[in-house]
């Protein structure tokens, strides 16, 4: 990855305006949507079988989030990937709390079969019981737990042949040979509800005008959390209620010197092309 290229992205981003079509849950929709038009990117919602093929075609990214899950919804997820698939839109895929239950897990792991994912962004947890690996969850949450978690994005990248994006104190994207540690964040993002969703889907905006996909995973983890440390500073004797608030906020206000400034990406695994 070209150093600093993931600063420049922002700029993109802004100046493009890209088109993310969100198949997502029914908690985050309102979240993400005030998200994704802070950062200057543009949200759809659309969920209608009739409709999510013609509207995948015409996005500059797909993301697929199954949050809330049901079969029509699952079925319309897979009209739109693979729409996504046939006009060259990349489509990123949140497994939110594969492994809580066997039909999350099961539609996540079908969801990769019959989609060509080009991202997979998750917790430890989730991305380890998309591949079958043994990890504690709780609910649509999960523990960082026991295992070595740069080799489970390198494993999960590999057996999957997608970028995997591992979130939690640490943020790990990997293509399963470069991988990329972001230090970026802070610990209040966990007492919001939806802010793992919403980043998927601004992941999703980045990806929306690069064809570097590592790039634009690294940018938008830079991005929000560079956003998320200002919140969190401005709003430190308060609560999750206005830093949510002020969040919205430092998404449309970081620009790419904030990220300059305050970015810490290392590269932790880098194989030659």
């Amino acid at each position: 990855m070209e150093n600093k290229l993931y600063e420049q992205l922002l700029k993109e981003v802004r100046e493009k305006n890209p088109l993310v079509h969100n198949i997502t849950n029914l908690v985050v929709t309102n979240f993400t949507a005030n998200g994704l038009l802070a950062l200057g990117a543009s949200p759809v919602m659309a969920y209608a079988k009739e409709e999510v093929a013609d509207m995948a075609k015409i996005a500059g990214a797909l993301v697929l989030n199954i949050g809330t899950l049901n079969e029509t919804e699952v079925e319309a997820m897979i009209i739109a990937g693979q729409s996504a698939n046939e006009h060259g839109v990349p489509v990123v895929l949140d497994p939110v709390g594969a492994g809580a239950t066997l039909y999350r897990t099961q539609t996540a792991r079908k969801l990769l079969k019959e989609v060509n994912i080009s991202i997979l962004r998750g917790n430890a947890g989730e991305i380890a019981n998309v591949i079958g690996e043994e990890w504690q969850v709780k609910g649509v949450d999960a523990g960082e737990g026991a295992g070595d978690i740069i080799e489970l994005a390198k494993k999960a990248a590999k057996q999957l042949d997608c970028l995997v994006v591992i979130t939690g104190k640490e943020d790990i994207v990997s293509t399963g040979g470069n991988t990329v540690l972001i230090q970026n964040g802070h610990p209040i993002l966990t007492k919001v509800t939806g802010t793992g969703c919403l980043l998927t889907s601004v992941i999703g905006a980045f990806a929306a005008v690069s064809v570097d996909l590592m790039a634009a995973a690294v940018s938008a983890l830079v991005y929000y959390g560079v956003a998320a440390e200002k919140a969190a500073e401005k709003t430190a004797d308060l609560g999750p209620g206005s830093f949510q608030v002020e969040f919205l906020d430092q998404l449309a206000n970081v620009d790419v010197e904030d990220m300059a400034k305050s970015g810490k990406v290392n590269v932790a695994e880098e194989t030659a092309q």
